[in-house]
């Protein structure tokens, strides 16, 4: 369920959230499903616990998930909606920065090329995993 790619720049407890986040929106994480514990997965990925535990804390601040004292941690029931809800703030967010890039001059072709090439980039990692 879980890759990490050491040599990517981006954090391994950044890469872990971008997983769990995929895994709600996907479904292969179930509401209330219980997630991986801190030393199995740290175990299977070979990865520092603390990286881990990083990595949940900030998921379970973001509303993602919960803990169970003695249990262990579960995805909450509106893990989707916190998800959902906040791709749609970003949305527009990027909509008033769109705005205001076309107001600075910039084209509309520019801006798509450089959405495009976020797209491209994304699929081509996706591929290569």
């Amino acid at each position: 369920m879980f890759t990490i790619d050491k040599l990517s720049r981006t954090p391994i407890y950044e890469q872990l959230i971008a997983q769990f986040e995929y895994g709600i929106l996907s479904g292969e994480i179930a509401p209330d499903g219980k997630l991986p514990s801190v030393r199995e997965l740290s175990q299977e990925l070979c990865v520092n616990p603390n990286t881990l535990q990083r990595a949940y804390a900030e998921i379970e601040r973001r509303g993602l998930c919960y803990s169970v004292p003695g249990s262990g941690r579960y995805l909450t029931k509106d893990a989707i909606l916190h998800l959902r809800s906040e791709a749609e703030r970003r949305i527009n967010e990027f909509a008033e920065l769109a705005a205001v890039l076309r107001d600075c001059g910039v084209q509309k072709a520019a801006l798509l090329n450089v959405v495009a090439s976020v797209y491209a980039s994304a699929e081509r990692k996706e591929t290569e995993q």
